[in-house]
């Protein structure tokens, strides 16, 4: 889920980019050819992200979902009850430790930084090194960079290695980068693309004035010259923050148009590839030039028009699975030898463009068609994958079904306000055959296990239909916790327009209030002795709250930092999470501190599905062929299960809790 809002036309990123420094350290490549373990049982689990409990259990009596029918019968089913807040990186945190946020300490998709009141990605850090090196005017920073995964805890497949259980965890959310103590890893949700970002497509257009005036979000437009069927343009990649202004590596290329056919060469470096209008590229390998050493990255081109006007969509720079400049997989060699199974990938973490789609670079076919796209080839990787692991564990991640279902949830629901007949009806079967292609997923892993393996499906959450947004900076301010130096003047983002000195309470991330703390907060006000007495009192306001256009509460469940079980990292989070009603979400302006003109308002964009809500209405699913042994409710029992079943009975590990 991506909420945060770019600037168009910079090199401004959200991480501190250490690619060059990486690259310069030249990571070595190494082989993935251990030997399993685990006595000869084996326990996998698929993880199907997004996946709804009550879409399942009505598409399943409906007789479309066979082989899920088919290990419930075997088996179990039953909702899964899902972390607070019911986001991914903390859903995922949860299984992975089996402590809630409280003690793994990843409470949004965005943390805050009380220090400076900005906000970070909650999953990793990056650390460019204060050396650089080079010849000239070449210089890049030197091999001190470093990139640090904030996740705490212990992993439970690191409790299984230590037991002599090999594991595989292939995409596992929340683990970039990788932990490097399971047998395989590679990194899934939270892997950035090649120049640091969660994932920056790069549009070329002819067109006078395209997107002028627009704040384009997750990508760059850039204006080319087309002139007598000839286009000559930049790639831009990564900073290069040891030289003043932190110019970007760039690499030219051309696009020759024929002057009858709807058809153009792509020349990049030494790679030419010929496309028609409406033709996606291979992956194209790119080598931004550096003195000690190129920097390999690869992208696939879309050729969207040629006449009137030129227009060309570049997906995000994928770190080179072959070539890894960031670490991806463990062993290091890993990530090259996945593409064995289905040529090069996505390696970035959440691979589908729904930025493209949201900003009117793809139309909806166009986006479905590249989302398919890494949907198989993933499935594909997962039958590659499958037929090499002996024993032990698995884990296989698919994330395909939550990214089309937050941009096409509209299409199962007449009643939503972005809903448009004449358009959404063409695309109202796209959710559903998603769940049956894992469902087929399901069928191909049960024809290929033992009675020796133990199958577990799950998801980490649900979906449903968000029609409803609302912004909480904005009912703070309304009801006088927030305070703005000019309320007659709507704030461009990250505070900027915040009286510290008269705010109380401030919104950050999707579900999460703090207080504005003295002694905490950079400009805290508040007393800590008053602090309990402010929250009771903004509980009480804001489960009272109600939309004036449905009439219903606006807010279903409030839920304190005191109340995580676990305590090693509460500090990093919220003073209290807000469960929305379900069809409510928060809006992501106020998720990074941006103010609107109202409290409440219809969600019109194209990001219709969510389930950022109260957790208790959004359970993910569980479904094994066996009895597990323990008794599994939420995600933090999963994992624990898990290690049951190899005999190992103590985790969670790692923090205190109390």
């Amino acid at each position: 889920m991506n909420v945060f809002v770019r600037r168009r036309g910079g090199a401004r990123r959200w991480a501190v980019v250490t690619l060059l420094a990486v690259a310069c350290a030249g990571l070595a490549a190494s082989s993935c050819s251990r030997s399993a373990d685990g006595g000869g049982q084996r326990v996998i689990v698929l993880g199907f992200d997004g996946m709804d409990h009550g879409v399942v259990t009505r598409l399943m009596a409906e007789g479309r979902l066979p082989n899920l029918s088919r290990l419930a019968e075997a088996g179990s089913f039953s909702p899964l009850e899902t972390s607070v807040p019911p986001q991914s990186p903390v859903a995922w945190s949860d299984f992975i430790t089996g402590m809630d946020a409280g003690g793994h300490g990843i409470f949004d998709f965005v943390h805050r930084d009380p220090a400076t009141m900005l906000p970070y990605l909650s999953t990793s850090r990056a650390e460019t090194s204060e050396d650089c090196y080079g010849i000239g005017s070449w210089k890049v920073p030197g091999p001190g960079g470093k990139i640090e995964l904030l996740r705490r805890g212990v992993p439970f497949w690191e409790v299984l290695e230590d037991n002599g259980v090999e594991s595989w965890i292939v995409r596992m959310p929340a683990n970039f980068p990788p932990s490097g103590s399971a047998s395989v890893e590679l990194s899934g949700m939270g892997t950035p693309d090649a120049v640091g970002s969660p994932g920056e497509f790069s549009f070329y257009t002819s067109e006078l004035f395209a997107f002028e005036g627009e704040d384009i979000s997750g990508g760059e437009i850039y204006p080319v010259d087309y002139w007598e069927g000839t286009a000559e343009a930049t790639l831009y990649g990564p900073p290069n923050t040891c030289l003043p202004g932190r110019p970007q590596l760039t690499v030219d290329f051309t696009v020759h148009v024929d002057p009858v056919e709807p058809v153009a060469k792509l020349v990049v470096g030494d790679e030419q590839r010929l496309l028609m209008v409406g033709e996606w590229s291979d992956w194209l390998p790119i080598s931004f030039p550096l003195p000690l050493g190129d920097l390999q990255v690869i992208a696939r081109f879309y050729l969207k028009s040629v006449r009137p006007e030129l227009e060309l969509y570049v997906t995000p720079f994928q770190i080179d699975p072959e070539h890894p400049a960031m670490p991806i997989s463990t062993p290091d060699g890993f990530a090259g030898e996945l593409v064995e199974a289905a040529g090069r990938y996505y390696t970035q973490g959440m691979p589908e463009d729904t930025k493209a789609l949201t900003e009117g670079v793809l139309s909806e076919e166009e986006f479905l068609r590249q989302a398919a796209y890494t949907g198989r080839q993933f499935i594909d990787q997962y039958k590659w994958v499958l037929d090499r692991f002996d024993g032990g564990f698995l884990f296989y991640y698919f994330g395909n079904l939550d990214q089309t279902s937050h941009m096409l949830w509209d299409t199962l629901d007449p009643g939503h306000p972005a809903y448009v007949a004449e358009t959404d009806a063409r695309f109202a079967d796209v959710i559903e055959s998603l769940y049956q292609e894992l469902d087929g997923v399901v069928g191909y892993t049960l024809d290929r296990i033992g009675d020796d393996t133990t199958l577990v499906v799950m998801s980490d959450h649900g979906f449903g239909s968000w029609r409803r947004v609302f912004h909480l900076n904005n009912w703070l301010e309304e009801n006088g916790y927030l305070v703005l130096k000019d309320p007659n003047r709507r704030d461009p983002g990250v505070y900027r327009n915040v009286d510290w000195s008269r705010t109380r309470a401030y919104g950050l991330g999707l579900n999460g209030l703090f207080i504005n703390l003295r002694g905490r907060e950079r400009s805290g006000i508040v007393p800590a002795e008053d602090r309990t007495a402010l929250l009771e009192e903004i509980t009480e306001r804001l489960l009272a709250t109600v939309d004036p256009q449905t009439g219903e509460p606006a807010v279903t469940e409030v839920w304190p930092r005191e109340r995580y079980r676990d305590r090693g990292y509460l500090e990093i989070g919220p003073d209290i999470q807000i469960g929305y009603a379900w069809g409510t979400r928060g809006s992501g302006k106020s998720a990074i501190g941006d103010f609107t003109d109202s409290v409440f308002s219809d969600n019109l964009d194209d990001w219709p599905g969510d389930h950022c809500w109260d957790h208790t209405t959004v359970p993910g699913i569980l479904l094994t062929n066996r009895d597990l042994g323990r008794p599994v409710v939420k995600l933090t029992d999963l994992a624990g299960a898990i290690l049951a079943q190899f005999g190992i009975e103590d985790f969670p590990a790692g923090t205190p809790s109390s």
